[in-house]
């Protein structure tokens, strides 16, 4: 081994890295500093007294009968809100995403006069998709409390549209990133869209998707909470009434509420990988 060999550095991307390592600090730092991040502020003496006593307040969790059998209607409201957010999302996303995939595109196995509109089609859709998940679903929801008055249906419409928007993006792009060899083959055999899908897409990238669908639906009902504080209903608005009145203890009992969800949510994620493997 000759003296040049043994100079080389053991990883050839090392310099790489370390630029690029370099060029992110360069940018977080101002970052940081237009969001006036300050963590030392956390560590302040009055800082620290003003979160111990607030976290106080949080125990012991409520447990009164009166105010349980409202934390159950408000957990109820809450997935029902989420579960009908979704549906109704998922309604809107596949067609969107069928349209977006590119890898599902007939018109792009071989020139056709068909090629320009079906290009259209999919940048028209892919703009719906933009425009659905641009604006939070906070705002849809004041827009839609306007329309239908305080309560769930506000925010079962702005989860369906935010959430649409995302599912349809997320959709294409899982589509998209696996082996499309199969669904091409299908295409160029005569096969039509839906079968290409079904048999060449699916298989591959039937557990991420079923993740990333769960893994919305656990979006959603934490969105819920953020929408319940603008009249939407269920555990947010219940939420938005106990800081009101400055009661930490159901506060804390609804936060445990959200702990469970977020199990359930990772249950039924784990059952679905295994039944789709």
């Amino acid at each position: 081994m000759t003296a040049r060999t043994m100079a080389q550095p053991r990883d050839p991307l090392a310099r790489g890295r370390l630029t690029a390592l370099v060029l992110a600090l360069a940018l977080l730092w101002p970052a940081l500093h237009i969001a006036q991040f300050n963590p030392a502020a956390l560590f302040d003496a009055t800082s620290l007294g003003v979160m111990g006593g607030f976290l106080a307040g949080f125990f012991p969790p409520a447990t009164d009968a009166g105010f349980l059998s409202l934390l159950a209607r408000a957990t109820l409201e809450t997935l029902a809100m989420a579960t009908a957010g979704m549906a109704l999302a998922f309604v809107l996303a596949v067609p969107l995403a069928l349209v977006v995939t590119r890898s599902l595109s007939i018109s792009r196995i071989g020139p056709g006069a068909g090629r320009g509109p079906a290009a259209a089609l999919r940048a028209g859709a892919r703009l719906v998709l933009t425009v659905f998940r641009a604006c939070p679903e906070v705002v849809w929801a004041l827009l839609f409390v306007r329309a239908f008055g305080l309560g769930p249906a506000a925010g079962v419409l702005a989860l369906a549209i935010t959430y649409g928007g995302m599912l349809g993006k997320v959709y294409a792009e899982i589509l998209e990133s696996g082996d499309t060899r199969p669904a091409r083959a299908l295409l160029e055999a005569g096969s039509g869209r839906i079968a290409a899908l079904g048999y060449g897409l699916l298989p591959g990238a039937a557990q991420e998707l079923a993740s990333y669908t769960v893994y919305r639906w656990e979006c959603a009902v934490r969105a819920s909470v953020v929408m319940g504080f603008v009249g939407a209903g269920g555990l947010g608005q219940l939420m938005d009434q106990s800081m009101k009145m400055l009661n930490g203890g159901e506060t804390s009992a609804i936060l445990v509420v959200f702990l469970l969800l977020v199990l359930l949510a990772d249950g039924i994620s784990a059952v679905l990988r295994k039944v789709l493997a």
